[in-house]
């Protein structure tokens, strides 16, 4: 591309981060990276009633826990500084003011009760009321009032609006980099409202069309929720004479609930117990919580490649993906036009091969917290390395400690299941013996135990499951883990003799 690539991520504070915002911050980050360009964080607080205190904190934290970094914007600087936009109020007006001189837009004085009665009015007709050229004139707006008139409500401090004139039945034509070409006809949109007095704020449209233009933006990447915005977009452009700088548009598929049916929401993950936020929320209003991917123990970055996956095919049948191979291989010609359903399954899928993939390293940094929590004190070694041995069988860190607990704290209880199968007849006695085999092994190490001791029972012709589930009763107290002389080796010697006594003294056979 000959331009730079300048993309944005441009969220309202309003509240949590949905994971479909980032997935859209995400693909912007892609975009941007693949095309050597630049990642913006604009923060989009104009509407003041929805704000919400800790949501932009949140937006940012969500970013970085993801790995999507921000070359220009809030928290970071940079040349079009500031970023937010309620600190950039005063510049809205100017651009307002310009497209009523214009003649591309008109103040507007009407009030609520004005606009209900012309709603009521349409209603008792059978029609649907819309602010446009059918009405424009008859209310008390600059179009319709002596100029005069106009300059004496502004100065005298009435309410007014700035709305943008639509154009009457005139075909718009736009193209969209998922969607291609699309015409729309302007007799079927309204005139929106840009700005308000009241507030001295601009509202959407206006905003993002000017800072977009003023921070040199070339692409927008967006929700699919903007597209019915876009003829509206496309014609500021052409008001304000920026055609030759306007940006290209990309607008993404809706993430859809796993029945496939509409816009996944938060009740969704409330009723069938899955995140949709990346990190935990608590609204500061209602103390209302909310689950979040990485409170929940997924790994971010398997959060990451679940969401690419979301909309974006890769064109071959690999699924797992480092961010440098999403930067590589992304492309806005392979997002699909058509909603993706998301699958809470193939969610924790992603986040089970992350774990697979993790040394033993990684894994007892992640581990230590959980055993500490659970008064066990070892190196990171032998973290690591019982993580290690059982971490084809987790999800989740938080799987860890079940899954490997017997590792590190000896049994006081038997599971009921295993004891009435294995704890009768002749096993206490051959356990006797077992235990004297292991006594007499000075190298015990997993290999030479297992020789050993497959031996002797060969030689003794006992049944190996016999054996070798007794020994998992007394060593693990369950019928699980892993092959028992990876549990051997790694409670080691004196460990081992001392469960077996245990199990000799305190539990009586099943008769």
């Amino acid at each position: 591309m000959s331009q730079e690539v300048r993309v944005r991520f441009a969220p309202s504070p309003t509240g949590p981060l949905h994971m479909g915002g980032v997935r859209t911050a995400l693909y912007n980050y892609l975009f941007a990276r693949r095309h050597g360009g630049k990642m913006i964080l604009r923060i989009e607080d104009t509407d003041s009633q929805r704000f919400v205190e800790g949501a932009e904190e949140y937006i940012i934290e969500s970013l970085k826990w993801c790995g999507i970094e921000i070359d220009e914007g809030v928290g970071v600087g940079g040349p079009h500084a500031p970023y937010r936009q309620s600190e950039r109020r005063e510049i809205y007006l100017k651009y307002a003011k310009q497209l009523v001189e214009a003649g591309w837009a008109y103040y507007a004085f009407d009030t609520s009760e004005e606009l209900d009665a012309l709603r009521k009015e349409a209603e008792a007709k059978g029609e649907t009321f819309a602010y446009n050229y059918s009405v424009r004139e008859k209310l008390p707006t600059s179009l319709s009032l002596p100029k005069e008139e106009v300059e004496a409500r502004i100065a005298r401090g009435d309410i007014w609006v700035v709305r943008f004139k639509m154009p009457e039945n005139e075909i718009v034509e736009m193209d969209d980099l998922i969607r291609g070409h699309v015409k729309v006809n302007t007799s079927t949109l309204d005139d929106k409202v840009l700005y308000k007095s009241a507030d001295a704020l601009p509202t959407y449209h206006l905003a993002n069309i000017v800072d977009d233009h003023l921070m040199e933006i070339s692409h927008v990447i967006r929700g699919e929720e903007w597209l019915p915005s876009l003829p509206l977009h496309y014609l500021l452009y052409k008001a304000f004479g920026w055609q030759d700088s306007q940006p290209q548009f990309a607008h993404l598929p809706l993430l859809l609930k796993p029945t496939g049916g509409g816009k996944l929401s938060k009740r969704d993950g409330d009723k069938m117990g899955f995140p949709v936020f990346p990190l935990f929320w608590k609204s500061p209003a209602t103390g209302e919580t909310a689950h979040g991917y990485r409170e929940d123990g997924y790994f971010a970055e398997a959060f990451v490649n679940m969401l690419a996956l979301l909309g974006w095919n890769p064109g071959t049948e690999q699924e797992l993906f480092s961010m440098q191979e999403l930067i590589e291989g992304f492309s806005l010609d392979r997002v699909s036009k058509s909603g993706a359903r998301f699958q809470p399954d193939k969610a924790k899928w992603f986040n089970a091969q992350y774990m697979h993939r993790k040394t033993d390293e990684e894994l007892a940094e992640l581990f230590q917290p959980i055993l500490k929590e659970h008064g066990v004190e070892v190196s990171d070694e032998l973290a690591g390395k019982a993580a290690g041995i059982m971490k084809e069988r987790a999800t989740f860190i938080t799987d860890l400690w079940d899954l490997t607990s017997y590792f590190f704290v000896a049994p006081t209880e038997y599971e009921e299941k295993q004891t009435k199968k294995y704890w009768k007849g002749e096993n206490p006695a051959r356990l006797r013996e077992v235990r004297e085999v292991l006594a007499s092994i000075d190298d015990f190490s997993k290999e030479n135990t297992e020789a050993v001791v497959g031996g002797w029972i060969q030689e003794k012709e006992y049944g190996m499951g016999q054996i070798m589930n007794t020994l998992r009763l007394a060593l693990v107290g369950a019928g699980k883990g892993p092959g028992m002389y990876d549990v051997t080796a790694f409670i080691g010697k004196e460990e081992c003799l001392k469960r077996i006594d245990a199990i000799l003294t305190n539990l009586k056979p099943v008769e």
